[in-house]
């Protein structure tokens, strides 16, 4: 059986899994059948990553009414709100309990004394929402998708968990979505949800926290670090849920919402489907390691993220540690990072008090605006060392990319960038604008180097001349671009991003693994597994690479004609017995197929008319083989031209 049949049969499986017990019988879907539609998440207010103010890195669960309004008033007197940053987010803390006579939540009015309306067994964020709105800003809220939030498993000692009975202290979403998203949007009037996933992992039954502290005990859907004991069916269900709730009482779109289960459950594969942003790592702690840890979990991730849907490696933690007023060089590395990633900007830092140095980072306008670029196509990986990155951006006008040179170590290292990294003309000029210190850097030769100290991350504005004149590349378009299925049958560990001492229990353990499903999964400009793009011996500096049993869907926003790629098996593929056919379609409708083709077989060039086409789908089909071994392919300098 080969190994889209093998899918074919746990979808049907998994379909009738998560029916509870539905009696119609589950039909086989082919995911590599053309559909002839976009079907990536496009809805919510989240065409460009959400910005704004979180609570959690600068309180915890110490939050209450004057810090929350203090953020706000900050970013409006700072002129942050202008450039943006809009949310303004209530993390954990701030519920009291689930009264048992309705199931409504109530409000801790001692630390939110607006939410007083007058009666003492209910409570309200409307006046609080009020006051957000009226300062031209929008009202975020925390909650989980398990009957339980996170402070409840790690903040033992907060004084704001929730208090009474067992039941009354189940605030999560578990059991009560449509009531819980009805309360926030329709009556409350928040605007963004954040659900975390501590419900969903940490109260199994038997342990000593839910002996001691009297929680329902809850079996796992996911299992920490451990892809083959999480049931990311389950879990991806249960925020599937809360997205439909959000749909019926959101019917004008304006919300977002952020799905946390920290990398876990494959979120890499089905977030952008979902939701609008989703954790891609645990949390992020103001160390520098920590920072790289979070940002390699969405560094690679370029190809699964697009408007309206985010890899999100966890909230800006600048303004502590080794990103505050006396590291500025970490700080603007961390914000630099963040920004070309496409990552969520979201402060998290007492604005109370925030100094001009701060101010100045969250402020820089021409940083802000290579996050927010509408195109929304997260950086490229164009140089990849564990020393030095260089990452590239393609602005909407795709003559202008935005580049990082990123320093990841301790040492000042020179770092070379050259037309080819941007995708220009090999050898042609191109002039560098630093978006930092605004010099101009006149590359006349081609390349240009710098000098890079210890952590610094140089970004810069680039304009040159493009290698495709006439059109893209794919992997420079990656907003553009949704893997619908990427045939990765069996989730791993990616084995790639950083690991650290862990911040919270030191080297108490044998340390922290791989543990974020996610390798084996579609890159631009590289191989799944993280080698060069390679068929038959010839490498490749720019394609998209996948596995067998893959469809890709491609937006030709700009009215291209013509597609054009060089497809076949890649050299580091685990499975060389498989054969592999590529088929082009366009709005549903066949227009170009290779013939099938084996490990070791020259690159062949597959073309076709797409013009009047608005959604491409690329699909590679493989057959023979060993089908549980995954088959490497490669859409080898594809390309939309003709514009």
């Amino acid at each position: 059986m080969n190994r889209i049949l093998r899918f074919i049969c746990s979808a049907a499986a998994l379909a009738v899994s998560v029916s509870l017990g539905a009696p119609a019988v589950a039909q086989a879907v082919d995911p590599l059948a053309p559909t002839g539609r976009w079907s990536a998440n496009a809805r919510g207010a989240a065409a460009t990553p959400p910005m704004g103010w979180n609570s959690w890195n600068a309180f915890r669960t110490e939050v209450n009414e004057e810090k929350v309004l203090g953020a706000a008033r900050a970013l409006v007197d700072t002129g942050l709100a202008k450039l943006g940053y809009r949310y303004v987010n209530i993390d954990d803390g701030w519920w009291l309990k689930r009264r048992q006579s309705d199931g409504r939540i109530l409000i801790r009015t001692a630390i939110f004394p607006s939410a007083r309306t007058g009666g003492k067994q209910d409570s309200s964020f409307r006046p609080f929402v009020d006051r957000i709105h009226a300062m031209g800003l929008k009202a975020g809220i925390y909650t989980d998708v398990g009957r339980n939030a996170c402070s409840q498993a790690f903040d033992l000692h907060s004084p704001n968990l929730p208090e009474g009975t067992t039941a009354e202290r189940e605030i999560g979403l578990y059991g009560h979505v449509d009531q819980d998203i009805r309360l926030f949007f329709a009556e409350w009037g928040f605007d963004y949800v954040k659900a975390d996933a501590c419900g969903l992992a940490d109260f199994r039954p038997g342990t000593d926290l839910v002996a001691k502290n009297g929680y329902r005990p809850m079996p796992p859907r996911i299992e920490r670090g451990m892809p083959n004991r999480t049931d990311h069916a389950q879990v991806r269900a249960l925020y599937q849920d809360v997205a439909d709730a959000l749909a019926r009482h959101n019917p004008d779109g304006d919300y977002v919402f952020s799905i946390v289960p920290w990398g876990e459950a494959n979120v890499r594969s089905w977030g952008k489907d979902v939701g609008n942003l989703w954790r891609t790592s645990n949390d992020i702690t103001p160390e520098w390691t920590r920072m790289l840890h979070t940002f390699d979990s969405a560094a690679t991730r370029a190809l699964y993220a697009q408007p309206h849907s985010w890899n999100d490696p966890d909230m800006l933690f600048i303004g502590a540690g080794d990103f505050d007023e006396n590291h500025l060089v970490e700080a603007r590395s961390h914000f630099s990072l963040w920004a070309i990633a496409n990552a969520p900007l979201l402060i998290g830092y007492d604005l109370r008090n925030a100094p001009r140095a701060l101010l100045d980072i969250w402020g820089n306008a021409d940083v802000v605006a290579v996050n927010q670029d509408p195109a929304g196509n997260q950086g490229v990986i164009a140089y990849q060392s564990d020393d030095v990155q260089i990452i590239v951006k393609t602005m909407q006008d795709t003559g202008r990319k935005a580049v990082v040179l990123f320093n990841r170590g301790q040492r000042t290292l020179n770092a070379t960038l050259t037309a080819e990294h941007l995708k220009f003309a090999a050898g042609q000029p191109f002039t560098l604008t630093d978006l930092w210190s605004k010099a101009r850097f006149d590359a006349s030769a081609g390349e240009q180097s710098f000098a890079l100290a210890p952590r610094e991350t140089r970004m810069f504005m680039a304009s040159g001349t493009r290698a495709l004149p006439d059109g893209v590349y794919l992997s420079e378009i990656p907003g553009s671009v949704n893997v619908a299925h990427d045939g990765v049958l069996r989730p791993e560990a990616d084995p790639t991003i950083h690991q650290m001492v862990s911040p919270w229990g030191g080297t108490r353990s044998s340390g922290e693994r791989a543990g974020y499903p996610g390798w084996g999964g579609a890159q631009a400009d590289a191989a799944p597994y993280g080698t060069a793009l390679q068929v038959a011996g010839r490498k490749f500096s720019t394609g998209l690479g996948l596995l067998g049993g893959s469809r890709l869907e491609v937006r030709n926003d700009k009215g291209d004609t013509r597609f054009s790629a060089l497809v076949g098996i890649d050299d580091a593929t685990r499975d060389p017995a498989a054969r592999v056919r590529f088929t082009v379609y366009g709005d549903g409708r066949l227009l170009a197929q290779s013939p099938e083709l084996a490990f070791g077989a020259a690159p062949a060039a597959l073309t076709a008319d797409v013009t009047g086409v608005r959604i491409v789908e690329l699909v590679a089909r493989e057959d023979g083989g060993d089908a549980p071994i995954p088959t490497s392919v490669c859409w080898c300098e594809a390309a939309l031209t003709g514009r």
